[in-house]
Order: C-alpha cells, then sequence, then structure tokens
C-alpha cells in the first residue's frame, strides 16, 4: 500500500471525513502535517499544491487534493488502485 500524506488543522471536518475513508479503505497509517500549528508546513504546502485549504493528500507522489477530489476519486473507482500503487 502507498504511503498517505495528508496536510491538516485540528478543527477540520473535511479532514475527519478524509481520514475515514481511507481508514475504510484499509490504509492504516497516515502521515500528518499539522499546518495549524507550523506555518511554514502551510507555505510548503500551497507551494507544492497551490491551494490553500486543507486537507491536501498524497497518495504515494500523487497528488489528490482535498476531500472532495478524494470522494471523486474513490466514486470514479480510482481510489483502490491508487492506494494499491497501480494507477
Amino acid at each position: 500500500m502507498q504511503a498517505v500524506k495528508m496536510y491538516t488543522t485540528q478543527v477540520c471536518p473535511y479532514c475527519l471525513r478524509a481520514k475515514a475513508l481511507l481508514k475504510q479503505k484499509g490504509v492504516e497509517s497516515i502521515e500528518e502535517i499539522r499546518v495549524d500549528l507550523d506555518p511554514a508546513q502551510r507555505e510548503y504546502m500551497m507551494t507544492l499544491t497551490g491551494r490553500r485549504t486543507v486537507p491536501q493528500i498524497f497518495i504515494g507522489d500523487t497528488h489528490v487534493g482535498g476531500f472532495d477530489d478524494l470522494h471523486a476519486l474513490d466514486q470514479r473507482g480510482g481510489l483502490a488502485p491508487l492506494l494499491a500503487g497501480a494507477a
């Protein structure tokens, strides 16, 4: 299974929904980077993604986007192959 990294904040309902969906798909470990605790990490996230909102989710080297993007990827049947490293 691919490594999952998520830029997040403590009070973020979409972050919680993203974590729940990923756990449902069998992800056991998510590297969380709290941008509310480290402003430099938010700046780095914005440089990487061009976005300022959280969550910003990476599966392996692929930037998935936020929760809506993750959910849409799952609905299209693309999330499980990406997690498995096949996409």
